[in-house]
Formats: structure tokens, C-alpha cells, sequence
């Protein structure tokens, strides 16, 4: 049954979607990676408040890079979105975004959730948490260094070395305890696999259920959705799983983003910006975090109640630019210990 804040969210949103314009006398044109078709209600209720009509390409994150770099000046794309700090510091980093100075994203996203000179702004967050079966780990690692610890040996399933969420983990792992720990953690961790990486994190938490490990890490909201819809292999067997949000004595819990910044030749920078600005009221907040049980960016926005009831933390501030930079380092540093 869905919550009643949902459902006043959903209204808000179909109120605002039949109030569209007959026909939209501007557009922006957007890149997403984001694959969810939740999303859909979002652009309406965008173009609802502004008469700003909505094209959209999706694709992965790496095609559409490689998309924009091969349109050059001609690229139609006013906004990339992602769902990676990771991702969007790749498209900074060719030359595919522009800075923006707004006093509205400046105020309402934290700054450390944000390019420090306004070429990307994380939109909605999620955390990269451990799992474990509760009838099989009766102490479970409370800190990400502590999957490396050998008392959790052939007990670990986690995705390859390559996926961008651990890329983003590691770089962060470098930023807080420097490179000589992170190459160790990464040995450590290696020891320790139930299995070879394989699939995304719901199939970490599905191995959870099979017995094919007994300690997991994913994103919050891959759990999360379990909870609230059905999920194969998962949904009816969370109870058996618990989870920890690592490093509460330390540094705080490893959150991601989805972020979006504006493409370097947006033919329409200024509906760009200001799609930029609609993805932080309070409707657009709510609906990541009703609709994909992702955490808000603003302050005062709740979270949705599946998400909710993982239970509080207190998260990492690192900026997250520092998640891109760092993740060179940290493949190389993977592949030097043999990390599939």
C-alpha cells in the first residue's frame, strides 16, 4: 500500500502535469544514464512549472560521452545526467560541462555535493552500505576497512573492481586513508571474496539469501526496493538480512550521487539551468525520494518511508569531486592486487 506522502506526491505531480501547456515554446534537451521510468512524472511536472519541454536521450553513461565528445560544438545536449560521481567527473574532466553560478543550487545543495566551481550538481544521494545474513555473522564489519579483516575470509560478495560504485568507494577510501592503506584494503578484501564478482548489486544481496556469501555491499536503494516491490530471489527474504551504515565513529557513511551539469555547448543554457533549479524544490526532492527511495539533497526534505526504515547515519562530507580524481589510482591500485 503506498504511503500517504506518496500519494500526495503523485497528486502534486499529476496536478501539475495537466496543467501542461497545450504546446511548450521552449525545450532543453537532456543526456541521462538514469534508467528509471519513475522519471517520467518528474519531466512532466518540469514542464508543467515552466512550458519547458523535455527531450530526452538515454543511453550508458560512457555512450553518451563518447556521444557528446563526437558532437563537439554541435552537440544538441544542454544536460548530462548520471548516476555516479564518478561518471559525471569523467564528462567534466573531457571538457563537456560548464560552470554554472546559481544562488538557488548554491543554498539548497550542500557544497559538498557539488562541483566546488558549479560544473556539476548532485541532485539525490545514496549509500554504499554492508549487508550480511544475520543468522550467519553475529559480528558483522562496522567500517569499511574492516571487510579486509581475515576474520571475514570466503564470506564477501561485492561487484567487480571495475564498476563505477567501487570505483567511487575506493576513491574515497584513498582520500581518507591514503594510498599504502587503500592498497592494502583492496588485498584484504580480495582474500576475503565468498565468489568472483559477478552481476550488480542486487545479486550481492541475492547471494545473501542463497548462501553464496554471507556479507554484501550495495546501494541502499537496490535493498530498498526489495522492501517495497517485488524483487526475485530478494523480496521475502530481507528479513533474514541486516545491514550496517559503516564508519559512524569515523569518517560517515560512503554516499554517491546522481548529479547533472550543464553540457559545455547547451544550445538552451538557460532552460538548462533552470531544470537544474526544479530538480531541487521540495516536489522534485520528493519524488527521489518517494518514487526511487533515493535521500534528498535538501535540507528538510524527508526521506521517503521505505528508505526511512534502513535506519539513520551520519554521512561522509568528502566532496565528492574527489571520488572522479581519485579513481585512476584507485583501478590501478585493484588491478595491482589482482582484484577481478
Amino acid at each position: 500500500m503506498p504511503s500517504p506522502r506518496l500519494l500526495a506526491s503523485i497528486a502534486a505531480l499529476a496536478a501539475l502535469v495537466g496543467a501542461v501547456p497545450a504546446a511548450a515554446q521552449e525545450e532543453v534537451n537532456i543526456y541521462s544514464s538514469r534508467h528509471y521510468d519513475t522519471d517520467d512524472s518528474l519531466y512532466a511536472a518540469f514542464t508543467a512549472a515552466t512550458g519547458i519541454a523535455v527531450n530526452r536521450i538515454e543511453g550508458e553513461a560512457d555512450e553518451l560521452i563518447a556521444r557528446m565528445k563526437a558532437e563537439g560544438a554541435n552537440s544538441p545536449a544542454d544536460i548530462f545526467l548520471t548516476v555516479d560521481a564518478g561518471r559525471i567527473w569523467l564528462a567534466d574532466k573531457d571538457g563537456l560541462l560548464q560552470p554554472v553560478e546559481s544562488e538557488t543550487l548554491e543554498s539548497r545543495i550542500p557544497a559538498h555535493l557539488r562541483h566546488p566551481d558549479g560544473h556539476w550538481f548532485g541532485l539525490s544521494t545514496r549509500a554504499r552500505i554492508i549487508f550480511y545474513a544475520r543468522d550467519r555473522v553475529p559480528e558483522p564489519p562496522q567500517t569499511y576497512e574492516a571487510l579486509a579483516d581475515p576474520r571475514y575470509a570466503g564470506q564477501i560478495c561485492i561487484r567487480s573492481s571495475s564498476n563505477i560504485y567501487n570505483l567511487s568507494l575506493m576513491g574515497a577510501i584513498i582520500a581518507h586513508d591514503g594510498e599504502d592503506a587503500a592498497r592494502d584494503w583492496a588485498t584484504g578484501l580480495h582474500a576475503n571474496l565468498a565468489r568472483a564478482p559477478e552481476g550488480g548489486d542486487t545479486d550481492q544481496l541475492k547471494g545473501l539469501v542463497s548462501g553464496a556469501c554471507d556479507i554484501a555491499v550495495a546501494n541502499t536503494y537496490y535493498f530498498a526496493r526489495a522492501l517495497a516491490e517485488q524483487v526475485d530471489g530478494l523480496t521475502g527474504s530481507t528479513d533474514g538480512i541486516g545491514l550496517v551504515f559503516p564508519n559512524q565513529e569515523t569518517t560517515g557513511t560512503h554516499v554517491n550521487v546522481a548529479a547533472a551539469g550543464v553540457a559545455a555547448h547547451a544550445p538552451h543554457r538557460d532552460n538548462a539551468v533552470a531544470f537544474l533549479e526544479f530538480m531541487t524544490t521540495p516536489e522534485a526532492q520528493a519524488h527521489f525520494a518517494d518514487q526511487n527511495n533515493e535521500f534528498p539533497v535538501v535540507e528538510g526534505v524527508p526521506v521517503g518511508e521505505i528508505a526511512a526504515s534502513l535506519g539513520d547515519s551520519r554521512r561522509d562530507t568528502l566532496n565528492l569531486d574527489a571520488l572522479g580524481e581519485n579513481q585512476p589510482l584507485a583501478q590501478q591500485i585493484f588491478n595491482e592486487v589482482g582484484f577481478p
